[in-house]
């Protein structure tokens, strides 16, 4: 009896072992359902670009730099020892319905755990993703970015709402490159898009936060397609200062075919001033002589620093690139993918080896603060709906960019 007794014990033993044991699975099975893209050992993410376009413009070269990044992140061993499993990026066509199709093609079928990167001007995903609690990072160039709590731009917010915090950088870097703003005067020109207008409006006040005269700000050029006359436009900016020039123009226009138009236009209208954009910080624009020629002194306005710089991070990005794209030529697209991917490691290494959307996304808006000399800082929830105040300045000279100002952060304003 007593033998019987102790086989029904450890029969029953065995039993609640085995009950457990199958508890225990189910419950990882069930943690694991509720934590799309994640695993033991591996983190899934794919991104949004625009790839291709009929304005052909492309935002693909975003892709290698997140590689880049997160290939880097994999051979240091990964993220709490989970390597970053890349699907690579979706291309949107520049058609925000097919930006919302890809967001939930990756969400919904690829089951990532977070889109990187998103670099789409008309990105139409943003609803989707802010629903289903999915961060996204990337460029926050457009509205969508703003005001949500799973888009997390590398730059802040680009399109802040009145009374938010917007970007004086740009203004005072280039005071700071012209000995001051005193007595010098800004035209604005924009296309007609609600981008480039919004656009428009925030870098406006950037300049005039700086101590520059603001004499115009033209949002009549049609966005798709440059206008086969540039002489309105030509004719406007060159009286606008009181009826003469004014010292600096600023172009806030999509695409190097529109800032070749226009300054073409402009210099040989006798135009000696300053022309500075966002956009023409672009290698491509080397390969051909009639675009070099025609953006020859213009001033870029990249928010990350330059691939001309010294500084150690650049460096490593250099490198970084080499080792997953060889003789890849380095363009800003390229360098928006790696900043962004750089700030989701960060913020998933800070988040911890217990890792759900959730528990990411309190990181994420709980006073977030990161720092890097390759794009300057990043602070969240704010930069929710403010930019992060930080940019550098590059010229175009005798064939060459050159850094004009290195990277520097500078406090916002409220936008009027």
């Amino acid at each position: 009896m007593i033998v019987r007794r102790g086989g029904a014990a450890a029969l029953t033993v065995a039993l609640l072992v085995t009950g457990c044991a199958a508890q225990q699975k189910a419950a990882t099975q069930q943690e694991g359902a509720a934590v799309p893209g994640v695993t033991g050992t591996t983190i899934k993410v794919g991104g949004v670009l625009t790839k291709t376009s009929a304005s052909g413009y492309s935002t693909k070269d975003a892709e290698i730099g997140a590689k880049a990044r997160l290939e880097r992140a994999n051979a240091e061993g990964g993220v709490h020892g989970r390597k970053i499993e890349f699907l690579g990026a979706e291309d949107d066509g520049q058609d925000a319905a097919k930006g919302d199709a890809a967001a939930k093609k990756l969400v919904q079928k690829d089951q990532v755990f977070a889109l990187v990167p998103v670099h789409a001007p008309n990105f139409g995903g943003a609803a989707f993703l802010e629903q289903q609690g999915v961060p996204w990072f990337g460029w926050a160039t457009g509205p969508q970015w703003c005001g949500t709590k799973t888009g997390f731009g590398y730059n802040g917010c680009l399109a802040p709402k009145q009374g938010a915090g917007s970007q004086t950088w740009w203004g005072r870097q280039m005071a700071d490159l012209l000995g001051g703003a005193e007595g010098k005067s800004v035209y604005v020109q924009t296309s007609d898009s609600s981008g480039s207008k919004y656009g428009g409006t925030t870098i406006s006040q950037s300049f005039t936060a700086a101590g520059f005269k603001l004499v115009g700000v033209n949002s009549g050029l049609p966005a798709a397609a440059p206008p086969p006359d540039w002489l309105p436009y030509v004719n406007k900016i060159m009286t606008s200062n009181g009826g003469k020039a004014p010292d600096i123009v600023v172009s806030v226009i999509a695409g190097t075919k529109f800032n070749v138009g226009l300054y073409s236009a402009l210099k040989r209208a006798g135009y000696k001033g300053v022309l500075t954009d966002a956009t023409s910080y672009d290698a491509a624009i080397l390969k051909d002589p009639a675009s070099a020629q025609a953006l020859e002194g213009v001033i870029a306005a990249p928010m990350f620093e330059p691939f001309e710089s010294t500084a150690p991070e650049i460096a490593q990005l250099k490198q970084d690139v080499e080792k997953v794209a060889p003789g890849t030529v380095l363009t800003q697209h390229l360098a928006i993918g790696y900043w962004a991917a750089d700030i989701f490691l960060d913020m998933l290494d800070k988040t911890g080896k217990d890792l759900t959307r959730e528990k990411f996304l309190a990181t994420g808006n709980g006073s977030y603060a990161y720092e890097n000399a390759g794009f300057g800082r990043i602070q969240y929830p704010k930069d929710h709906s403010e930019p992060n105040g930080c940019g550098a300045l590059v010229k175009l000279e005798n064939g060459a960019f050159q850094v004009a100002k290195s990277m520097k952060c500078f406090d916002n304003v409220p936008l009027k």
